[in-house]
């Protein structure tokens, strides 16, 4: 079924604006119900956890919402979800639980094509406890990662694969489950970077062979907050720093001090609009008795929005080869998401990007914290990224390419 994008741009305030927002893996729009969501919690009545009172209440239901919500979307159980401020934040905070069980002689593996999020943790996480670090290589010419380099860096002391599910600056999507599976085969653990993945798909971590997932729900319509999914047995191995009176159970010994109980509604909020998406301006739908499990919807809606996000990039991509040799494109994986990073012959991106502003267009110009990815691909400038949301549409499209050709 497809995506009726006129409904769905109904329900995002910004839009009203007149701007085509071209930015979504750096952070996307935010749909009314989401924002609805954490005011409604906010203004409660709202008070900490508890079962006494209406307003502990309203905090317990915030926190199970969440919890039911992001199982849903990841393919977990409830007590496998963890809250986190930003992936980043969740990143370092199991970097450093890991690493207490590291010692001199054990090694780690990273890849070349990693948002530094999934890179640095690591990094100093080793130097402290004295691990090697082992590299998985980025063919410039490919923009995929060298599989040959990753049987090269494995061994029976690798104690950790820290690999991206999808590439946050030029879309690649590695082949994570046999990744896994070699990691798994050697003894070692696999951290997988979801925060560009879970944009664009539907998630399933045990398919992954993730043990352990991370994403950000404000790259797919929701607040800035940061979740991660675990295998159940792997986090209740890991024993985190926490303070003394603070739970000791799975997954609240990972989550440090009050929770934000109007963050977790929102984001909540967000799994329900996406699951919806595929029935929007469709009337009122299945009753709420009726309905397929969330799980189901979510299959349905995120399916039909794959193939709407693959028809609009395979429409940018057909203006950008019209434009000539003055555009390189450097997303060139067979697997990649709508995510395109370009360059453009003698000419700064950053220009582009505010030539494009002036026109209404939001598409930013960086490195946006890819530095292995920018390094392998010999990329010392800036770039311009143009990656798709779910509201994004024609229209957008051809005021995005109107305002390259001008620029051009």
């Amino acid at each position: 079924m497809a995506i009726d994008v006129a409904a769905l741009r109904a329900h995002f305030p910004s839009l009203a604006q007149g701007l085509a927002f071209f930015d979504g893996p750096g952070g996307t729009q935010t749909p009314a119900p989401v924002a609805e969501a954490v005011a409604r919690t906010l203004t409660g009545p709202l008070s900490n956890r508890g079962l006494v009172s209406v307003s502990e209440r309203n905090a317990e239901q915030a926190v199970a919402g969440f919890r039911s919500a992001y199982a849903d979307l990841l393919g977990v159980p409830e007590g496998a979800v963890v809250h986190g401020r930003s992936a980043t934040q969740l990143t370092y905070d199991f970097s450093r639980t890991l690493a207490k069980d590291w010692r001199e002689g054990d090694e780690i593996v990273l890849s070349r094509l990693d948002h530094d999020a999934n890179v640095r943790p690591w990094v100093q996480a080793a130097e402290r406890a004295g691990v090697t670090v082992r590299w998985i290589g980025l063919d410039a010419a490919t923009a995929e990662l060298d599989l040959g380099s990753y049987e090269r860096a494995l061994s029976p002391r690798t104690r950790l694969v820290a690999v991206t599910a999808a590439s946050n600056v030029v879309g690649t999507r590695p082949p994570v489950r046999l990744i896994a599976d070699r990691a798994h085969e050697a003894g070692a653990l696999v951290f997988v970077d979801g925060v560009h993945y879970a944009a664009h798909h539907l998630v399933d971590v045990p398919a992954l062979g993730a043990d352990l997932f991370v994403c950000s729900p404000y790259k797919f319509l929701g607040p800035h907050c940061g979740v991660l999914a675990g295998a159940p047995d792997v986090l209740e191995s890991l024993v985190p720093d926490k303070l003394l009176p603070s739970p000791d159970t799975v997954p609240e010994r990972f989550e440090f001090g009050t929770l934000p109980y109007e963050v977790l509604a929102g984001a909540t909020a967000a799994v329900d609009f996406l699951a919806g998406l595929d029935t929007l301006g469709q009337g009122p739908g299945e009753a709420p008795g009726t309905r397929a499990p969330r799980r189901e919807r979510l299959a349905r809606s995120l399916g039909a929005l794959h193939e709407h996000e693959n028809a609009v990039r395979a429409r940018i991509e057909e203006g950008l080869r019209k434009l000539g040799d003055t555009v390189t494109v450097h997303s060139r994986a067979k697997e990649r998401t709508p995510t395109v990073l370009m360059s453009f012959a003698g000419r700064d991106a950053r220009e582009a990007q505010a030539h494009l502003a002036a026109r209404g267009v939001v598409a930013p110009a960086g490195s946006f914290y890819a530095y292995e990815p920018f390094a392998a691909l010999g990329l010392g400038d800036p770039a311009l990224r143009v990656g798709l949301a779910p509201y994004n549409d024609c229209e957008d499209v051809d005021r995005l390419l109107d305002g390259l050709a001008s620029f051009l």
